[in-house]
């Protein structure tokens, strides 16, 4: 019963920054990796940012140096700063975790959000 909610999207202009969060929630005894991804319309769904569970973080040529992802283990979030976004970011922003159940659960199952959508104008 893991749900993971995204939050913070919204509309913004070409130059301007969001910042996106999300958090998990349910039986949860420990959250490995954790991802965001994006799809824009008409296109597959792609991996920007990545953080692994020492803190540890990965992005795609399109968001390095503009992105930054983050994560709080004591509340069970992971953020993602945006920042001199153009409309090329304009997409649905998911975020996905890898969770544990319990001490046996050794590897995990990942969960996504629902997503939420950012719009940038130019």
């Amino acid at each position: 019963q893991v749900q993971l909610v995204e939050s913070g999207g919204g509309e913004v202009q070409s130059g301007g920054s969001l910042r996106l969060s999300c958090v998990a929630s349910g039986s949860i005894f420990k959250i490995g990796a954790m991802d965001w991804y994006r799809q824009a319309p008409g296109s597959q769904r792609d991996i920007i940012a990545t953080i692994s569970a020492t803190g540890f973080a990965n992005y795609a040529n399109s968001v390095k140096g503009r992105f930054t992802i983050s994560r709080d283990d004591a509340k069970n979030t992971v953020d993602l700063e945006m920042t001199s976004l153009n409309p090329e970011d304009t997409a649905v922003y998911y975020c996905c975790a890898k969770i544990h159940s319990g001490p046996e659960d050794r590897y995990g199952k990942d969960y996504w959000g629902k997503g939420t959508l950012v719009t940038v104008s130019a």
